[in-house]
């Protein structure tokens, strides 16, 4: 049976709840130097956010909410200006530290790396985002800045396409040189888990975002609703197909810790034969 050598992340509502008040406050600050009056509202970005990268996300609200928009300038430059001044404001805001890792994401990320399981990023976002995230993160003395944690981190427009196809996460086991069944994806919505099941990253572990509580989850291994911290309330395990034996395993240790992973992917690989 392969063990577990790597685990994978996403970022934007797996490593941190960036996408309510991080990534649409910085829309609509690009909107608003741009001139326009758009406001993408939180029950409305929660909608766009079926579509994977914000360049993407802008040609979308434009052709389903705006079909009658003229751009002032070509589409292609139009949309890549606005999210250049996007990105701008949200790298500004991470490095202030507006918005800090999930509960639970630091400890296990430290459990991994003490334990010498290497660890990986594959996201959808662009670099720059998570540049600023990770550099906005204060650490133990003894360990490294947390961008230096990450062997391989597989961001942005590098691939062909993005979520929910697998492109980044064939990447990021290709920059590993590991195979999907010595890897755990760590994914917060619908559109990554069916990215890191087409990439064959069957141990899977769904860490509940803000906009992503109702989505449907078919195929993870295990689904909570965070990672939690010991001696605060326990994460509570809601669906997957590991979720019966390694619920009480989650409640002993009263968090998802690096055991935890090792249980889930001893259950995938189980199962796998």
């Amino acid at each position: 049976m392969p063990k577990l050598e790597a685990i994978i992340f996403d970022v934007d509502g797996t490593l941190a709840d960036t996408e309510r008040d991080g990534h649409r406050v910085a829309f609509n600050a690009a909107f608003a130097d741009a001139g326009l009056d758009w406001e993408w509202s939180v029950p409305l970005y929660g909608e766009l956010l079926r579509v994977t990268g914000g360049k993407e996300r802008i040609r979308a609200y434009l052709a389903e909410h705006l079909p009658d928009f003229a751009p002032p300038e070509p589409l292609d430059d139009f949309v890549l200006g606005l999210h250049k001044r996007k990105t701008a404001h949200y790298t500004q805001m991470m490095r202030a530290g507006a918005i800090g890792l999930r509960p639970g994401v630091l400890r296990l990320l430290r459990e991994a790396m003490d334990a010498g399981i290497r660890l990986a990023i594959a996201t959808t976002t662009t670099p720059e985002n998570v540049a600023a995230l990770l550099s906005a993160v204060r650490v133990p003395g003894q360990y490294p800045a947390l961008e230096h944690w990450f062997e391989v981190i597989a961001a942005g427009d590098v691939v062909p396409a993005k979520k929910p196809a697998p492109d980044i996460f064939d990447l990021a086991l290709a920059e590993l040189d590991l195979p999907a069944s010595a890897c755990v994806a760590v994914e917060d919505s619908d559109n990554g888990v069916r990215s890191a099941l087409g990439a064959g990253l069957h141990a899977l572990l769904v860490t509940q975002s803000s906009y992503t509580a109702e989505q449907h989850f078919d195929g993870a291994a295990l689904v909570v609703d965070g990672l939690g911290e010991p001696g605060l309330p326990s994460p509570q395990v809601v669906a997957g197909g590991c979720a019966d034996p390694l619920t009480a395993a989650v409640q002993r240790a009263g968090c998802v810790d690096l055991a935890v992973l090792r249980a889930l992917h001893g259950c995938v690989q189980s199962a796998v034969g």
